[in-house]
């Protein structure tokens, strides 16, 4: 499976129904959660929730402006929060078993293989539906004519910052044959260094935030300057103006973001290219930004980012990825083995039991490569739980973005 995207071009009136098929979606999406939730029968799944699609169509005309399977996937994404708190709570997850939310801020619409329709140069797409979405142009360096229409699973609208967008979901193998490198490596992942290997080579951190901050947080006070409590209490919309302000702040964090994310590609790209093997720490991200005085520097990284660009390049190309355990990886000896308990603030690994003097990161990518080696053959851990980045189905990402969109010339 891989993920073309396109910017799409239209007059105001399609943004609006745009607009509007979101909502509808929105809404199918949080009433199926209700109905599951306040059904007492235990028979309710993926199904049912389909089911109960036609049911909203027939009470709530906006509803039956959007397109049917439109609907089913929106119900398709609440059975999907369902069924992840299932498995948790199957699992024994500790801690919050992630109960399923609703939303109130999505930014997308996805249509299944109806609703919609490509030009005969494939450089445009109508949308049928009685939302009035019409015919977009499409903006973007991908050749769609070389994939057959039945290969193409879903095509979602998302709405950002800077425009509208359009992802298409094509059934495709992925995976290229490359010549072996017959090199192996073994990353530590860091905030004075964004990656070390055992070999010595060290990454910067590129720190995208902490450089835009400053324009972040004028942008965010011109933002706070032109909205009015008055307004939101009296529940009236906010001044042309203060929306304008918002959208600029939007398009600052949107920048960053992207900044990061091609940083992290073009980096795991070329790790993958130079290496037959890697091996990585299996670090939990998510525990890890609960410390309030790293949480901001950790977030800025982007090593979840990272790790799943690592992953989906290493199966596009045959190579091998390893997560292995972060445990004691900083604190043990490369050379003896012993433990040498440090710091987060001594950056030098100084063994008292063999004199063995090396960087901390460099110790720990030696570590990360051993255990790498050692448990080859035999791992299966992913960055995004029972599947990896790669292997996102045709149901695209929640939030509008996903991983394996790549730059047109990798």
């Amino acid at each position: 499976m891989i993920v073309y995207e396109f910017k799409v071009k239209g007059k105001e009136k399609q943004y609006r129904a745009i607009d509007e098929a979101i909502r509808a979606s929105q809404f199918i999406q949080n009433k199926c959660l209700r109905y599951w939730m306040d059904s007492k029968d235990s028979k309710v799944d993926k199904y049912a929730l389909n089911k109960y699609c036609a049911v909203l169509a027939n009470l709530f005309p906006f509803a039956d402006e959007l397109n049917s399977m439109a609907r089913q996937s929106a119900a398709e994404r609440s059975w999907s929060a369902i069924a992840r708190f299932y498995d948790n709570c199957k699992k024994k997850v500790k801690g919050k078993k992630g109960f399923p939310k609703f939303k109130k801020n999505c930014r997308s619409v996805e249509y299944k293989s109806t609703g919609w329709k490509l030009s005969l140069t494939r450089k445009a797409i109508t949308f049928s539906d009685k939302k009035g979405i019409g015919t977009l142009k499409l903006k973007g360096t991908y050749d769609l004519n070389y994939y057959d229409i039945k290969l193409f699973k879903r095509v979602r609208l998302v709405r950002r910052a800077d425009g509208y967008y359009a992802q298409f979901a094509i059934d495709v193998d992925v995976k290229v044959e490359s010549q072996p490198t017959n090199q192996v490596v073994g990353i530590d992942l860091g905030l004075k260094y964004f990656i070390a290997d055992n070999k010595g080579n060290v990454e910067p951190s590129p720190q995208f935030y902490r450089k835009s901050e400053k324009h972040l947080i004028r942008a965010n006070r011109k933002k706070s300057k032109k909205f009015r409590s008055q307004k939101k209490k009296a529940l009236l919309r906010q001044s042309n103006n203060y929306h304008k302000a918002r959208n600029r702040y939007q398009r600052k964090h949107l920048k960053v973001s992207r900044q990061r994310k091609e940083y992290c590609k073009r980096l795991a790209y070329s790790v993958i290219q130079s290496n037959d093997l890697v091996a990585y720490e299996d670090l939990n991200v998510k525990g890890l930004v609960r410390n309030r005085h790293l949480a901001k520097s950790i977030s800025d990284a982007g090593w979840y980012t990272f790790r799943q660009w690592l992953e989906y390049f290493g199966h596009k190309y045959g190579k091998v990825t390893v997560a292995v355990p972060p445990y004691n990886t900083s604190q043990n000896c490369s050379k003896c083995g012993q433990k040498v308990k440090k710091s987060l603030s001594t950056r030098t690994h100084v063994c008292p039991h063999c004199g063995y003097v090396e960087d901390r990161d460099i110790n720990a990518a030696i570590n990360i490569l051993r255990l790498g080696l050692s448990t080859v053959g035999h791992t299966e851990t992913y960055a995004t739980g029972d599947l990896p980045s790669w292997a996102v189905g045709a149901s695209l990402l929640s939030n509008g973005f996903s991983m394996n969109v790549e730059s047109p010339h990798l």
